[in-house]
């Protein structure tokens, strides 16, 4: 993969080649960055700069002066930096089929056989084909994509001894050896194994480690990297991208960019459900919340329930969406404009019975919703402790303190 195929992200892709070209290139380097900020796409696509044959034996590397036989004289080095890999030379071929032999990856994954510690390369098939497919996926799209249903993905001890095996060997072909590990906070105290590792690597061995939440990273291991945050993307570029690599409607491109608030992935799934009438679902809820009662919020909950977890994150968002909406009309005058126009009507709405207090109390407690709807929380039992939450926020203006 290239950096030019990565969306957005223009300053990383600058400032990645350049460590590199001046020689600061650190051992062990942590993508930070929220789901569908790009962070994986971003290292794929810098561990190909690494391994391509034409940055990493630079023309600096040739012999200098006049040849004793009469050969030409070697070409000077070029002092400008290159700001992509090649895309042609056999590494880059065999990298953009995340197939070179000189670049390993480790993911979460779970048990292939019974009574077998499962490690990376059981799946290592099934990875490629999720990067060519799922490349802006999250972790609960691979897990689906292996089959794991309701099991917990891990990189385990075992997966860990087999990194340190691979990187103690001598690399194949490239000057490099390089490690893409994509979510380092599915690794437990065992992540202890890579410590030695990380902090003295083989000559030439770097570690790209790519993950979406600091605190759930081993210290150990967060004091031993080099941190470089990805930031998400901005609405212009994930409507681009949605109508150049998706062939999306530029009118529903425009609309769901603004609400994925910088996930593409976010942005992917809601065009696949872009007929779905959050905004009434929506209505129906606060309706149940504030007007009709008990009986109708336990009716509204079971119809929530059934939805998938994709599409319940999805509704939360828009939700969430819709608030940040609200608060920035209160806050600035033309807030409101390049949105859709149901969109700011019922933000208006939304002001009529809120304050801005109450507005970024719900907010709080929609993002704490959609974390463990992530992690396989009950959704009945979910929805119906936020409707009851949200119905005390706005009746009672009662704020709740989450640990």
């Amino acid at each position: 993969m290239q950096f030019k195929q990565v969306i957005g992200q223009h300053t990383l892709k600058k400032e990645l080649p350049e460590l590199m070209k001046e020689n600061r290139l650190a051992h062990a380097i942590l993508f930070l960055g929220k789901e569908g900020s790009g962070a994986l796409p971003l290292a794929l696509a810098f561990s190909q700069y690494i391994v391509c044959e034409r940055i990493s034996r630079p023309l600096s590397a040739a012999p200098q002066g006049p040849s004793l036989f009469g050969d030409a004289e070697p070409e000077p080095p070029q002092d400008a930096v290159t700001y992509d890999s090649c895309g042609t030379c056999p590494s880059c071929v065999k990298a953009a089929a995340f197939a070179h032999p000189d670049i390993h990856f480790s993911y979460p994954v779970v048990t292939k056989k019974a009574g077998t510690p499962p490690i990376s390369t059981d799946y290592i098939v099934e990875w490629r084909e999720f990067l060519k497919g799922y490349i802006y996926g999250n972790a609960y799209d691979w897990l689906q994509f292996i089959g794991a249903e309701n099991k917990q993905g891990n990189i385990t001890a075992q997966e860990c001894n087999d990194i340190i095996k691979k990187l103690n060997l001598k690399s194949f072909e490239s000057e490099y050896k390089v490690l893409v590990m994509w979510l380092p906070e599915y690794l437990g105290n065992e992540g202890n194994k890579l410590l030695k590792l990380i902090e003295e690597p083989p000559p030439n061995t770097v570690f790209l480690l790519v993950a979406e939440n600091e605190s759930q990273i081993l210290a150990t291991i967060l004091s031993r990297v080099q941190l470089i945050k990805v930031p998400l993307l901005e609405d212009r570029e994930i409507e681009t991208a949605l109508i150049e690599r998706n062939n999306t409607n530029p009118e529903t491109a425009a609309r769901i960019a603004v609400v994925s608030q910088g996930n593409y992935h976010m942005a992917l799934q809601m065009v696949q459900h872009a007929d779905e009438d959050w905004q009434e679902l929506l209505r129906d809820w606060l309706n149940a919340i504030m007007k009709t009662g008990p009986v109708a919020q336990s009716k509204w909950v079971d119809e929530i329930s059934k939805l998938g977890r994709e599409k319940q994150k999805q509704f939360l968002q828009y939700f969430n969406h819709l608030l940040q909406l609200a608060l920035r009309v209160q806050l600035f005058e033309n807030a409101g404009e390049g949105y859709p126009e149901k969109d700011r009507d019922f933000a208006m709405r939304l002001n009529k019975i809120t304050g801005m207090e109450q507005q970024e109390a719900i907010i709080g407690e929609l993002d704490n919703a959609a974390y463990y709807i992530e992690r396989n929380a009950n959704s009945k039992m979910l929805f119906m402790a936020l409707t009851i939450k949200i119905y005390h926020i706005i009746k009672d203006k009662i704020v709740f303190l989450n640990e």
